[in-house]
């Protein structure tokens, strides 16, 4: 029984850390096409990840 509620967990922090990582990349690529915009837009991009993560994890309990 511990072997499946760790895997559950396992999954579930695979599961955000790819919608993280799917996230950044996007942010990122969008970022790179556009380098006059790039620090005017930072602090936006960072605050958008964070609350992305955030709403995922909350999704998850």
């Amino acid at each position: 029984m511990y072997r499946r509620h760790g895997a559950g967990r396992f999954i579930k922090g695979m599961g955000t850390g790819l919608a993280a990582g799917m996230t950044i990349y996007a942010v990122g690529s969008v970022m790179l096409k556009n380098k006059k915009n790039v620090s005017r837009n930072a602090g936006r991009a960072i605050k958008a990840v964070g609350s992305f993560i955030d709403n995922v994890q909350y999704m998850m309990k």
